[in-house]
């Protein structure tokens, strides 16, 4: 069936280098080092460039943050699958190294200097916040796409991404220094319409593959150590340095922390006689991040900060329990990471404390109502951006897997153990077939 033709040694190759030489050219046109030389080339561009550099060596320790947790903490989040880890680390390493370099392009094109993109730390910081929203994304779809598929998805959701983001900061003037509405929910709900396009019926009854084994989810559990450790410099990066950066910094300390006691809680109180899942622990306890992220520069007060963590760590967990396998079979959203768990609807939670925080007055010139506006445009991009992105993956030759062989690696990685079982299991087949025929 052409729609299942998943050899790669052509499809791939051709997708991924021409993505990549047309990069190249549109940053040989547009792109330069940034030499902290104003627009109009007038006096005093010495001391704008040392200030340039100084700012740039300042914020190289949270750009290197927030890049761990884009290929670290992303990437091991997703190795619960029990046959598929090479996959979520490896095509989390390849839409990472392509999205950064697409998200900077998208975001810099809104704001050239003579013509120019000039690119400095501050740029970098924000085009791994870019390829953040295609890495949440793809958990929604994890396990049920092909890397040409998810190359398309990647250059789509961050195109989308930047009218966007370029819609809430600069016309809505709206605060989303953590990016709960931006990145969070936008990538989400993205993520959620490009599974329900590309909804498979006969994936309603679950696969054999589509679950953990107690090393997958010890693996998993570095991602999410590694994300909760680094989520302050997150949602801090790109505030106004001084007491607005450090302010974000400890709300999202506090947040996260009280969201662990509130995930563990929930836990317990709803798993079978009181244990602990490991599905609620690895992604649950991280939903005090996203929740406060809009919010995080704000003087809300430590126990503000810690009363969004502990509402996140509850409304994540139950919302695995209870509220994805509703969505799977009641919308047709087969949510294979949880992204609205821990993402969606804890991104939502961080939007509507970021509009009753600005209505509050704690966040100087802020407009409750273009926090408002802010949210819903994060949500309406994301929506119809999906839709689109998922109808455009599900056109036939882009070599999505086949429903018996989802959740497996082997359809597009060379693993080792497997290889001789595979092979005999073809030439067996083969053998079968040869019989039947004579």
């Amino acid at each position: 069936m052409p729609a299942y033709a998943t050899n790669m040694r052509f499809k791939f190759p051709i997708v991924a280098l021409t993505l990549e030489i047309i990069t190249i050219i549109l940053y040989a046109v547009f792109v330069v080092y940034d030499d902290g030389k104003p627009s109009h080339h007038g006096e005093g561009h010495q001391a704008a460039s040392n200030e340039t550099e100084d700012k740039n060596i300042k914020l190289y320790p949270m750009f290197q943050d927030v890049h761990v947790m884009i290929f670290i903490g992303f990437g091991f989040l997703m190795t619960f699958l029990k046959r598929y880890s090479f996959s979520s680390v490896g095509i989390n390493m390849l839409l990472a190294g392509f999205g950064l370099q697409w998200g900077l392009l998208m975001q810099g094109f809104w704001h050239m200097d003579d013509g120019k993109i000039k690119l400095d730390i501050l740029k970098m910081i924000n085009a791994d916040f870019s390829t953040a929203t295609v890495l949440i994304s793809f958990g929604a779809v994890l396990g049920k796409t092909s890397p040409v598929q998810l190359l398309i998805m990647t250059v789509l959701e961050i195109t989308i991404f930047s009218i966007n983001e370029h819609l809430v900061a600069e016309i809505f003037g709206a605060n989303d220094v953590g990016a709960s509405m931006i990145i969070h929910a936008y990538g989400a709900y993205f993520g959620l319409a490009v599974a329900r396009v590309l909804y498979r019926p006969g994936l309603r009854d679950g696969h054999e593959n589509d679950g953990s084994v107690y090393h997958s989810d010890m693996f998993a559990m570095i991602g999410t150590v590694f994300l909760w450790m680094f989520w302050p410099s997150f949602n801090s990066a790109i505030a106004d340095a001084g007491a607005p950066q450090f302010t974000a910094v400890v709300n999202t300390y506090l947040s996260l922390a009280a969201c662990v006691l509130s995930a563990y809680a929930v836990s317990s109180l709803v798993e079978h006689k009181g244990k602990l899942d490991m599905v609620h622990i690895q992604n649950a306890t991280l939903a005090g991040g996203v929740a406060v992220g809009t919010c995080a520069d704000m003087s809300i007060e430590p126990f503000g900060a810690m009363l969004i963590g502990l509402v996140a760590g509850a409304i994540s967990t139950l919302g695995f329990k209870y509220l994805t396998p509703i969505l799977a079979s009641s919308l047709g959203i087969q949510d294979t990471c949880g992204v609205h768990n821990l993402h969606g609807m804890p991104g939502i939670l961080g939007g509507l404390a970021g509009i009753v925080a600005v209505a509050m007055g704690k966040k100087e010139g802020g407009n409750a109502a273009m926090q408002a506006a802010a949210l819903a445009s994060s949500l309406g991009f994301a929506l119809v951006g999906g839709a689109i992105t998922g109808f455009i993956m599900k056109l036939p030759g882009l070599g999505q897997p086949p429903d018996q062989n989802c959740f497996d690696d082997s359809i597009y990685w060379e693993v080792p153990e497997e290889e001789e079982e595979n092979e005999e299991s073809l030439a067996h087949g083969d053998h079968s077939k040869n019989k039947a025929e004579t």
